[in-house]
């Protein structure tokens, strides 16, 4: 599969393709053409006037010129002197990622960075390399510090990773070096793969869901289609319409006047969580194809725009209503996984226990799912809350978007343990109680997990099968079919 990098029409999943290396990207002609005409309009603007970066020092030094004498090394102690990061390594991906997004963005126009760097990047990409880029060193204003390090990759002062691989270069030119690690490509890069991977998950949590749905024979009535019309969140309604699809046929109308929240209000809260990343997604589509270059080089207007888009507002806010939307639906799930164990409930043995008495059964699932939600409670807390006032003075506001991505980031990981609790305990008890779903794609999600998990109900260390649970939720996402979107 090859993704175009074209500056238009980059989306989330075609990141995580190109970093986890399932897809090659190439360079589409007309983006090539857009970073060519800028590259060629920023050296006849910066030869007949002030351009940030260019002609003049950074942040607190924007008005300091520089000489003549040292217009060809100054870009280079530019790039040595913002690439002091700190703490551990990103992950590899991620640093792909920050690869695919930032060639993206040059490839939309508006950066002048000389469109010879395409290559070294493909190149990269392509070949599964990637950049050590330390942990710390963005907060939302700027991915300076990882950039930096990409940049002395390229010129040679820095090697790819991993060791020994072959090493492409380039040499950036001077005037091109604050241009160049003038993105948030690492940050956007993380938000990227984070919805990528959050959209496999909503949509499993709502096979799962049904999964325990049909387990304690709960009732349908709360997702009719006059109950969604009466309150018409588009979420809601997603969700709403894919459970009546998944349950159709099994005639569920429990013995219970009203179920718990975890069945009743499952459209209101996992709707949420579903709008909440059809927003973020939303907001990292535009920053991944938008040319947030500061200064812009426009090449339609033949001049350059000295501006405040390197700013991640709107993409921080985003990520910090998933977060908090995702804490919501998984302690739902946590709520649903108390059913499970409770023979009020399925008319099975406390904890779904098959083992002679005393026996503990699936209890120790429940302290797992609250451990990961606990974190995923911890992750929440909106990383726009904080601020912050650098150099002299004269950068008075911070968004923390980069801090709110690697929570989100976070939270994968832990949402996709409290997905595996409640997918568990719903098959097993599926099995005790002899019940396959009647609705061919619930049925079908049924029979992929009984294939993996194991149907051994002695007491024993349930982590096996939370590790298979791990591998079931991209396949259970494929079936909870297309949704009315």
């Amino acid at each position: 599969m090859l993704i175009s990098i074209d500056g238009a029409s980059l989306t989330c999943a075609a990141v995580a393709d190109a970093a986890s290396g399932r897809a090659t990207a190439g360079i589409d002609p007309a983006g090539f053409e857009r970073a060519a005409a800028a590259a060629a309009l920023a050296r006849r603007l910066a030869a007949q006037q002030p351009v940030y970066g260019r002609t003049t020092g950074v942040g607190a030094n924007r008005s300091q010129a520089v000489p003549g004498t040292d217009a060809g090394t100054h870009g280079l102690r530019l790039l040595r002197s913002h690439a002091g990061g700190g703490g551990d390594l990103i992950a590899a991906e991620l640093s792909r990622a920050m690869l695919v997004v930032r060639a993206n963005q040059l490839a939309a126009g508006g950066s002048g960075v000389d469109p010879g760097v395409f290559d070294p990047l493909l190149a990269a990409i392509n070949g599964g390399l990637w950049v050590p880029v330390p942990r710390y060193g963005a907060i939302g204003t700027g991915d300076l510090t990882a950039l930096a390090v990409l940049a002395l990759c390229l010129l040679g002062d820095r090697d790819w990773l991993p060791a020994g691989a072959s090493q492409p270069r380039f040499r950036l030119a001077a005037a091109d070096a604050l241009a160049f690690l003038s993105s948030n490509a690492a940050t956007v890069g993380e938000a990227a793969l984070a919805c990528a991977d959050l959209a496999e998950l909503v949509r499993a949590a709502i096979v799962i869901a049904a999964l325990s749905h049909r387990a304690i024979s709960a009732s349908t009535e709360p997702y009719g289609a006059p109950v969604q019309a009466a309150k018409p969140y588009e979420g809601q309604r997603e969700v709403a319409s894919i459970l009546r699809s998944l349950l159709a046929g099994d005639g569920l109308r429990a013995p219970r006047i009203q179920d718990p929240y975890g069945y009743r209000a499952l459209p209101q809260v996992h709707g949420p969580a579903l709008d909440s990343l059809a927003g973020a997604e939303a907001a990292v589509t535009i920053e991944l194809n938008a040319a947030a270059e500061n200064p812009l080089i426009d090449v339609a207007g033949r001049a350059v725009w000295h501006n405040g888009n390197f700013h991640t507002a709107y993409l921080g806010l985003a990520l910090d209503g998933v977060r908090a939307a995702l804490f919501q639906t998984a302690a739902l799930s946590a709520a649903r996984l108390g059913t499970l164990v409770e023979p009020s409930f399925t008319g099975l043995a406390p904890f779904l226990a098959a083992d002679r008495a005393p026996s503990s059964g699936i209890m120790i699932l429940e302290y797992v799912a609250h451990s990961a939600i606990a974190d995923i409670r911890r992750l929440a807390a909106p990383a726009a809350l904080g601020s912050a006032v650098l150099s002299r003075g004269v950068e008075e506001h911070a968004g923390f978007s980069t801090q709110s991505a690697r929570a989100t980031t976070d939270v994968v990981q832990a949402y996709r343990v409290v997905l595996g609790c409640e997918l568990v305990a719903a098959v097993r008890a599926l099995r005790l109680r002899g019940v396959r779903p009647g609705a061919p794609r619930l049925a079908e999600a049924f029979d992929l997990a009984v294939a993996a998990l194991p149907a051994d109900y002695a007491d024993r260390a349930l982590d096996v099968d939370l590790a298979a649970a791990r591998e079931l939720l991209v396949p259970l996402a494929v079936l909870a079919g297309p949704g009315p979107r």
